[in-house]
């Protein structure tokens, strides 16, 4: 049965597989043959399932929030533990079926809290959830007892109704560990593949998440960005990310990297899902100073943006910066811009910004004086008793463990944090003035002044390269730097295909314009409907290089 079919007519009482509770990383719970082929991996009557179509299946009583959540953890046996072992998952919520089944009474009691109601979600494994779960960004260091309370963006989601149903592996540290590091790989949770070609990489550090998302082991799922990180696994699994304006979305209760830079972002399957996701996220929170900012800017509801006529008029300036790292993608890129003018946009080609590319090195200081400081401060709100106090006490662990945890790459970024003095240090105000005054200033805001624009775009990123534990990642080139440096907003959508492996078109621009690049996002992906799901491929067909 269809996907339409099934929650046209079906319900999921006869189809859903009996799950006991997966916790953490054991083995995965046996079932009977005949229950086994009930649900194939090309036939799963759920697959690309909307937030919408869920909500609507729920309402007329055709499943439960407590079957959904029991097919989707019945989806990542299949898929994450057996099948195709995507690895994408570091730990199942053993509360989720009880969670959903709550809320399912609540509905019936109370009527529906709003859209998330009764919807699973997949949480990066930085951000703390006050459950049974652990909190590790991946690291071994961090395995020992959950986190104390709920982080604000988890807490949001509960609020909404939304079922956290696992935390999902990430590259360690979220890829601030050391050089040459593998993204996707954890010490907790190993290597996360991608699900449209298995020997390749699905991005890092919201790895899991990406991975996990595109291959329907959750309606939605939340995660974090430094630089990169919930538009590099978006673009490379073929999902609609958002990277907000730093402070829409509240980072109190997530491990830091950056003051400056860190946020957390909706990575969903659709433009639609992702606006309604993000309204929920959004809010000044007393936790994160940064937030205060957002104040009459931010908005608890985003479907307004979701207009199919968003580029009629719009003026976009393509980034040729960006351009260039690979000419099958560039291609595309081209193709992309001849749909967006087609689309009524007023296409800027080409605009520069005029410190592009200036802010690398200051990039790198702003990261490792911040680092520290953050590190040293979320440690000490896991309590008395957590046993990791401090960044000098990882680097420790690491050493002592470095069978488990440096056997692949080392951990030169810890130690280069290490060594650097408080925010008051002369070097780093130099460096943090010099990253905002280029990427910011004269970067996006005199941009988009300049020519007047709705918004800027470019490719996000090349397509997912091989996962090679010896020599690390392959990048050859991202259009993200400039939009996290400068603490704008990006969103990325799909645009096209290098030989089975997706590739994304980002919009980027002023502060807190989610509503506007939201809106340019959906009509594109309107237009085009490049997205399709994965069937997990051992590796990629080179019969083609552009399709």
């Amino acid at each position: 049965m269809h996907r339409r079919e099934f929650l046209e007519a079906g319900t999921l009482a006869g189809l859903a597989l009996p799950l006991s509770s997966l916790r953490g990383t054991a083995a995965p719970v046996s079932r009977a043959p005949a229950a086994e082929s009930r649900i194939g991996l090309d036939d799963w009557p759920l697959e690309e399932a909307t937030i919408t179509e869920l909500q609507a299946g729920m309402a007329a009583g055709k499943f439960s929030a407590a079957e959904l959540t029991r097919a989707y953890l019945d989806r990542i046996e299949k898929l994450d533990r057996n099948g195709p072992k995507i690895n994408a998952i570091i730990e199942t919520n053993p509360d989720a079926e009880g969670i959903a089944a709550a809320l399912d009474a609540e509905r019936k009691e109370k009527g529906q809290r709003g859209l998330l109601h009764g919807i699973p979600v997949l949480v990066k494994d930085n951000c703390d959830s006050g459950d049974k779960m652990l909190t590790t960004a991946g690291s071994l260091a961090l395995a020992s007892t959950p986190a104390p309370a709920d982080s604000t963006v988890i807490a949001k989601l509960r609020a909404a109704g939304a079922v956290l149903i696992a935390k999902s592996n990430l590259t360690e540290w979220a890829n601030f560990r050391g050089n040459h590091s593998i993204s996707g790989w954890s010490g907790r949770g190993g290597q996360t593949r991608n699900p449209y070609a298995l020997d390749r990489n699905p991005c890092g550090s919201s790895s899991g998440t990406g991975a996990g998302i595109a291959a329907n082991l959750a309606t939605i799922g939340i995660c974090t960005e430094t630089d990169g990180s919930v538009t590099c696994p978006s673009a490379f699994c073929g999902l609609a990310g958002l990277k907000p304006t730093v402070g829409l979305i509240s980072r109190a209760g997530i491990i830091p990297i950056s003051a400056s830079q860190d946020t957390s972002g909706p990575m969903t399957r659709t433009v639609a899902d992702l606006a309604i996701m993000l309204g929920a996220l959004t809010g000044v929170d007393p936790r994160d100073s940064a937030t205060a900012a957002s104040r009459g800017h931010a908005s608890t509801d985003y479907r307004g943006a979701l207009d199919p006529n968003a580029l009629k008029g719009a003026r976009l300036g393509v980034v040729r910066s960006y351009f260039g790292f690979l000419p099958s993608v560039d291609a595309i890129a081209e193709d992309a811009i001849k749909v967006l003018k087609d689309r009524g946009a007023i296409i800027i080609d080409p605009v520069k910004p005029p410190g592009d590319g200036a802010f690398g090195q200051a990039e790198g200081d702003v990261l490792a004086f911040e680092f520290k400081d953050g590190i040293n401060k979320y440690l000490a709100s896991r309590g008395p008793g957590f046993s990791m106090k401090t960044l000098e006490d990882l680097i420790a662990f690491n050493s002592a463990n470095k069978d488990r945890e440096l056997q692949w790459f080392g951990q030169e970024t810890f130690v280069d944090s290490q060594k650097r003095g408080p925010l008051t240090s002369a070097a780093y105000l130099k460096a943090k003035a010099h990253c905002h005054q280029v990427a910011r200033v004269q970067g996006i805001e005199m941009l988009m002044k300049t020519h007047n624009l709705d918004a800027l775009i470019s490719p996000t990123a090349q397509p997912a390269f091989l996962i090679d534990w010896i020599n690390g990642d392959h990048f050859s080139g991202s259009s993200t730097s400039l939009a996290a440096v400068s603490g704008c907003p990006h969103l990325t959508v799909p645009m096209g295909w290098v030989s089975g492996l997706p590739v994304g078109l980002s919009f980027y621009g002023r502060p807190w314009s989610e509503a506007k690049l939201i809106s340019l996002g959906y009509d594109f992906e309107q237009a085009t409907k490049v997205r399709k799901p994965p069937t997990y491929k051992p590796t990629i067909d080179l019969g083609s290089a552009h399709g």
